[in-house]
């Protein structure tokens, strides 16, 4: 009998180095959690049986179970590497179609070829779907989504309007008066600075959301007289290389012509000046663009400067970062400046954790005897706050697990001892002579 009492302790301490071993193995995973080998005694006996005699029958391996407790953090420079500080589970989904949810406490996730945030097995994170302002919408594992990173942001809008608000220097000359000039006629070339005083460029986008260039030249056309206190100016306008027409009636293309009083107060044209419409690359639609030099434009002896420039156009957002807040709201900024929140990332806890089925990679899956995941957000009751920039590490102590590696060698040696003297007192026994 004594034989088999030393192989299940044999057999009991193998299988402690065995978890331990794995331990150690792991010590590298992210989220990884250490397991400990828990024994019971092995008892045979009758209602007869006399307690003061009853010899024990050797040792069981009752359970192996996980240790949840907290481990270290490796800070990033990713917001996709996300912590758990206390207690929570990440929920993840192995595909969007399926049903299956496993739980990890890996949070080192990043984006896949389809814009999904994924840990580094594929299984896509899952949120809580929020409106504009960040506020949940729907709760509940079957309400939650696959997190995923748009690739844009808005509906893109034609420029119509564009304003633009400046001062034309009095002090300005006449390119036509120009020693250049006196022998030839006077002629607009926009890639001849000397034919013109000034330009400005204003952005403005086409149907499709792309970004074109409209730029402006200012000619002055007429200074103050004795006889006349105006003076005037013409106005050239491109987009690309198409020059704008401020008046379609008249043959040619016109420039707009601004005409200032003594003051330097703008007073013609009294009102925005609609173009001709003008074909943007790719379009098959004129766009037509109104420019208002509103009431703020003056002519005066300071410097030319644009005061303000503005125009109703949109482009289409393109994806530039996201970022996780500690509340769990994810949040991505795009070119045009919008700010979309995407989701809140979701929290499961367990009333047994350690009742969790191991999947490997650092997942698990709830069972019977964890319980059913009780879900909710990061800083609620019962859960821990979220770290982005952060992963945490194993919870693998290398000094304690070294010190039970030998104390379960000792115990293996120890029951390898016993089995060897039981086979010697067999011996002994077989060896005797009647």
């Amino acid at each position: 009998m004594s034989f088999y009492t030393s192989l299940s302790g044999l057999q009991a301490a193998q299988t402690d180095m065995s978890t331990i071993s794995h331990n150690l193995a792991n010590v590298a995973t992210n989220g990884f959690k250490r397991s400990t080998t828990m024994f019971a005694d092995v008892i045979a006996s009758t209602r007869d049986s006399n307690p003061n005699q009853m010899v024990g029958s050797g040792t069981v391996v009752k359970s192996i179970r996980q240790q949840f407790s907290q481990g270290g953090y490796t800070q990033s420079s990713s917001a996709l590497d996300l912590a758990i500080s206390g207690d929570g589970f990440f929920a993840v989904r192995a595909d969007t179609g399926t049903a299956g949810v496993m739980f990890t406490r890996n949070g080192s996730f990043t984006v896949d070829s389809e814009r999904y945030v994924t840990d580094q097995q594929g299984n896509k994170l899952l949120v809580y779907p929020v409106d504009g302002s960040g506020a949940v919408v729907a709760t509940g594992i079957d309400s939650a989504e696959a997190l995923r990173l748009p690739q844009t942001s808005g509906t893109p809008q034609a420029t119509r309007n564009v304003a633009l608000s400046l001062n034309l220097s009095a002090n300005s000359t006449i390119p036509a008066d120009a020693a250049r000039f006196e022998s030839t006629p006077y002629a607009f070339d926009r890639f001849d600075p000397g034919t013109y005083n000034q330009s400005a460029q204003t952005t403005i986008y086409d149907a499709n959301g792309n970004a074109l260039t409209m730029t402006s030249y200012f000619v002055r056309e007429t200074a103050p007289s004795a006889g006349d206190p105006t003076s005037s100016w013409k106005v050239y306008s491109f987009v690309g290389d198409q020059q704008l027409d401020a008046d379609t009636a008249t043959a040619g293309t016109q420039p707009i012509t601004l005409e200032f009083d003594a003051t330097g107060k703008l007073t013609a044209p009294s009102g925005g000046t609609t173009f001709g419409g003008f074909l943007s690359p790719g379009a098959t639609a004129e766009q037509v663009i109104t420019l208002d030099f509103g009431t703020q434009t003056t002519q005066v002896g300071s410097p030319f400067s644009v005061n303000n420039r503005a125009q109703d156009g949109a482009a289409v957002g393109q994806f530039e970062s996201v970022t996780i807040g500690e509340d769990g709201i994810v949040r991505a900024s795009f070119s045009n400046g919008d700010l979309q929140p995407l989701g809140k990332v979701m929290l499961a806890n367990f009333t047994n954790a350690s009742g969790l089925r191991q999947l490997g990679n650092s997942t698990w899956a709830a069972t019977g005897l964890s319980g059913e995941p009780r879900l909710g957000e990061p800083n609620a009751n019962g859960f821990g706050t979220l770290m982005s920039g952060s992963v945490e590490r194993s919870n693998v102590d290398i000094t304690e697990e070294l010190v039970g590696l030998i104390a379960a060698q000792r115990n293996f040696q120890a029951n390898a001892k016993a089995l060897d003297t039981a086979s010697q007192i067999s011996q002994t026994i077989f060896n005797i002579r009647s």
